[in-house]
């Protein structure tokens, strides 16, 4: 098997008496794509940001290549080499692609100047390497479509080395055209050895993309599976009924 990347064991998160988590474990390896799904409350948003150090977890443990995390912000995460792409991306709309790829750790010169040029080039590299038809380096993310605001949100993640994302609904809202840029990028990253936990309501991208599922239901793993051993309607079962697979039971 590849290298474990991020090993979940345990892990409770609680709001004011109520169980957002409950003694959840899952794992995720080099190369995979894991799906997150269940339906809205099922716990995987508080997993996420749980992964994301959004939250510190009340308990239990979060692994990341083997040594235990104590996450404290977002900031922590990044660090560890995790970088989530929310469903709202988080790009400033009015700016092009280079400034939202460097925003908030802009490149400088030897005398502290802004360096565009060196930015827009490394922009470039990247972005290119995820959608070689990207050419819109200029044009601001607000006339950008949504498959290459993806990209540039995708490509912000990878310039700072992560190896891990975790992507919430990168095709909601996208037509046919975009989903397919959009799966095609995570089937790249995949194949570069990136690990991505991947939260989606549609079974087909799950199905295209992914390698086991985590179905989750009132806060708690219901099952994970492979994905080529389940069919669409044992997923649904799992997400509606909170019933694993007969196979795997």
């Amino acid at each position: 098997m590849s290298v474990l990347l991020v090993e979940v064991k345990g892990v409770n998160k609680s709001f004011g008496g109520i169980q957002a988590v409950a003694n959840v474990d899952c794992d995720l390896h080099e190369g995979e794509v894991v799906g997150l799904l269940g339906h809205n409350g099922a716990g995987k948003s508080t997993l996420i940001k749980l992964l994301s150090g959004v939250y510190p977890i009340d308990s239990g443990e979060i692994r990341v290549r083997g040594e235990a995390q104590h996450f404290e912000s977002p900031r922590d995460a990044r660090a560890a080499g995790i970088e989530t792409i929310h469903q709202t991306l988080a790009l400033a709309e009015n700016l092009d692609a280079p400034s939202n790829l460097f925003l908030g750790r802009e490149l400088r010169t030897a005398f502290g100047l802004l360096d565009s040029d060196r930015m827009e080039h490394e922009a470039r590299q990247v972005i290119q390497r995820l959608n070689p038809n990207f050419t819109d380096f200029r044009k601001p993310v607000s006339a950008m479509s949504g498959g290459q605001r993806q990209t540039v949100a995708i490509a912000r993640a990878l310039y700072f080395n992560a190896r891990i994302l975790i992507m919430d609904e990168p095709c909601a809202a996208l037509g046919p055209a975009e989903t397919r840029m959009v799966l095609d990028t995570i089937l790249k990253l995949k194949s570069e050895g990136i690990g991505i936990f991947l939260i989606s309501h549609d079974m087909p991208d799950v199905f295209e993309v992914c390698d086991r599922a985590t179905v989750m239901k009132n806060g708690a793993v219901v099952d994970t599976v492979n994905v080529a051993d389940v069919t669409p309607e044992d997923v649904l079962g799992m997400i509606i009924l909170g019933q694993k697979p007969k196979s795997s039971s």
